[in-house]
């Protein structure tokens, strides 16, 4: 890592973790200072930030709106993406600190118990309109291809869910321990903790396409999709970039840094947890 030379640094109070990518700016949150913080992709500048109490389990994008889980008040918080103003706290929590929240088919959707709930939120009333059985253990899900997709990290599945009824239509075996996920090139890539490795399903077929050797086991650690490619991190091991051609890695760096990664606004967005950076990394040099 030491050999990268990022286009910026931003120093971030307390350990920065969960990012989301908006139009025009990042989002990461820091659960050990209770804050939400903007990075302007314009002028590589630190922009609003929004106090929030113990943000943790993800970020998402949608309805003009930043939705933030809160481990501390166990609740779903909605802020303006353009001032940060809180519009409504939702009486709602994840399900785990490590999970997700997710934007599709007009509907935020969250994960709110570890048996397997699954909460689908209107927009427009900011209250819960449908709860959805999932297997336990789930607690990521990932809209993609008109239907949510959630890994179960206690049974090692995926669970496809169809939002036209609310209700799971299929369980796909993937990897040990799945838990981040991502979507690109027609599949849904799980990173499984339990064995380092990143399945790859098909959303056409729903089949099993192959598992990937990525050597990246452990707790922690994110997955995104851009530029082609599928980028995973974990401490220790920033960054893994697979192909999605040929499912494989095309390279690893190792060293400082990881845990939180995004792709969007033409670059590759990487959280160093430990010392309170995010860096903005061209794709070409990784």
């Amino acid at each position: 890592m030491s050999r990268l030379q990022p286009q910026s640094t931003f120093t971030v109070k307390g350990h920065p973790d969960w990012m989301a990518v908006a139009p025009d700016s990042v989002w990461v949150t820091s659960s050990a200072d209770n804050l939400v913080s903007q990075l302007k992709a314009a002028d590589n500048q630190l922009g609003v930030t929004i106090s929030v109490n113990k943000p943790c389990s993800g970020l998402a994008v949608g309805f003009g709106s930043l939705w933030i889980p809160s481990c501390g008040q166990h609740t779903l918080v909605r802020a303006d993406l353009a001032t940060g103003r809180i519009q409504a706290t939702i009486p709602i929590g994840p399900a785990n600190s490590e999970g997700g929240v997710t934007v599709g088919a007009g509907s935020i959707w969250l994960m709110t118990d570890a048996s397997g709930v699954l909460a689908r939120i209107d927009p427009v009333t900011n209250t819960v309109i449908a709860t959805i059985s999932t297997p336990a253990g789930s607690f990521c899900p990932l809209f993609a291809d008109g239907f949510i997709w959630i890994t179960s990290t206690e049974n090692n599945l995926l669970t496809k869910v169809d939002p036209t009824t609310d209700k799971a239509v299929l369980q796909i075996p993937v990897g040990k321990k799945p838990r981040f996920l991502t979507y690109g090139a027609d599949s849904i890539w799980t990173l499984n903790q339990g064995d380092g490795t990143i399945t790859r399903v098909s959303v056409k077929t729903n089949q099993r396409i192959t598992d990937v050797a990525a050597n990246i086991p452990g707790p922690g650690g994110e997955i995104s999709f851009g530029f082609g490619s599928v980028w995973a991190t974990i401490a220790k091991k920033p960054i893994t970039r697979i192909d999605a051609t040929t499912s494989r890695v095309t390279s690893q760096w190792t060293g400082a840094g990881g845990d939180s990664i995004r792709a969007g606004l033409s670059s590759i967005w990487l959280t160093s947890y430990d010392d309170g950076k995010v860096w903005r990394l061209s794709p070409a040099s990784l």
